[in-house]
């Protein structure tokens, strides 16, 4: 086991509290259209407005405020496909701390530039030949520099954690209890902290992962009560962000506990969704920041009757890849 402590719900509060005035208190958005389509009241958490285009600067910026001052001054290493890269890029430069992302040859345009537009040093390795991980052990031991995992950290888990947090604050003063909330898993990080938030405010409200098909290595694991691998053959996902192969070893210690389970959505349920976000709440959705929302359109969460809420987790995708997605035909 790992040797970090699971963070608890006061580290999702402290978080919370450290984030206050720096990330984005994104508003819970509601759409005629999607309570049509799937029959509830759906409430949309938009961290694709985040900073960073995404949730994961939460995550990044919890971590690296903790940093002592040691720390700081010998920088951090992270590897990422982009998102949590771009989010330990940002809260880098605003903590005026060094940084150096591990990212792979293959990242979307879009998120190597922005990463790069945050001072950050990119050291770009091959997915088919080399190993992130590897790489970035290796460049944070030869500087001293301190490792920043995208998911298997407290810290990082508690921030991730805000998101839930803000959600269910906001549904409070509307006197609103979800029935079920629904999150996009690839490491876990993301949920783990969701579970915290969800413990401690609305207990009753089930939670699910959603994950890309032949990717759904957390609703196996779930269903089976220990941690499962995905097949080596698995099929290709453009959810490029939820690809990590199994679910980590801290965070599954805490998402087993309180999710009620996972499902799983095809590409083509991704993109149909990415063009419902589009035409219908005007966001820009990733493929692997549409997936719950892929799971709640395609029928894979009972919606009927119930207050559903989920969260759209990034929007950082090439301007060409996203316009064919909008132009391409529907399923």
């Amino acid at each position: 086991m790992n040797k970090q402590h699971l963070p608890t719900y006061q580290d999702v509060k402290e978080a919370a509290e450290r984030l206050l005035g720096i990330t984005i208190r994104t508003a819970l958005l509601r759409s005629v259209e999607l309570d049509r389509a799937t029959g509830g009241r759906i409430w949309v958490k938009p961290e694709c407005l985040q900073l960073s285009g995404s949730f994961k600067i939460r995550g990044a910026y919890n971590r690296l405020s903790t940093l002592s001052e040691d720390e700081r001054r010998r920088g951090v290493v992270a590897f990422s496909s982009g998102n949590h890269g771009q989010g330990v890029a940002l809260a880098a430069k605003l903590l005026g701390i060094k940084a150096t992302i591990v990212m792979p040859k293959q990242a979307p345009r879009i998120k190597i530039e922005k990463t790069r537009s945050h001072g950050a040093e990119i050291v770009f390795f091959d997915v088919g030949t080399e190993s992130r991980e590897e790489i970035a052990r290796e460049i944070a031991g030869q500087r001293g520099a301190v490792l920043v995992p995208s998911f298997d950290d407290a810290q990082v888990m508690a921030g991730q954690g805000t998101a839930a947090l803000e959600a269910i604050e906001d549904l409070a003063v509307r006197d609103v209890t979800l029935d079920a909330y629904v999150v996009c898993a690839g490491g876990g990080g993301l949920m783990a902290g969701t579970c915290l938030a969800f413990d401690a405010l609305s207990p009753r409200t089930e939670l699910y992962t959603s994950e890309p098909v032949g990717h759904d290595d957390h609703a196996r694991s779930f269903a089976l009560g220990q941690r499962q691998t995905n097949a080596a053959e698995a099929p290709a996902s453009f959810c490029d962000a939820l690809l990590v192969p199994t679910p980590g070893e801290l965070t599954f210690a805490v998402n087993r506990r309180y999710v009620t389970g996972g499902v799983a959505v095809s590409d083509t349920e991704v993109a149909d969704a990415m063009r419902f976000a589009a035409d219908h709440l005007k966001l820009v959705a990733e493929p692997s920041g549409a997936v719950a929302l892929a799971a709640v359109l395609s029928g894979k969460i009972e919606t009927r009757g119930r207050e559903i809420g989920l969260i759209i987790t990034g929007g950082n995708l090439d301007a060409s890849d996203f316009a064919d997605i909008l132009t391409s035909p529907k399923a």
